[in-house]
């Protein structure tokens, strides 16, 4: 069984607690994912062409702590 946020007392953090939990998890799933990837060929091709995409172009999109700030905005209206 899956624990709830209530079990693992999540429920009682903070906004920016909870994004700060957010990224460490994401982030020990990365390490994870890199060590043993499990992508279909279509997957790879299509993380090779956002890769390209993104090199071509390294001024686009917005920097992770403009977004990450609109977030918490978001969370705290």
């Amino acid at each position: 069984m899956t624990p709830s946020l209530e079990a693992l007392g999540i429920d009682k953090l903070s906004a920016e607690e909870k994004m700060d939990l957010a990224e460490a998890i994401w982030d020990s799933i990365d390490s994870a994912a890199r060590s043993n990837p499990r992508l279909t060929e279509a997957q790879r091709l299509e993380l090779r062409r956002r890769a390209a995409e993104a090199d071509a172009d390294p001024d686009g999109g917005e920097p992770w702590e403009q977004v990450r700030a609109e977030i918490l905005k978001d969370l705290q209206s």
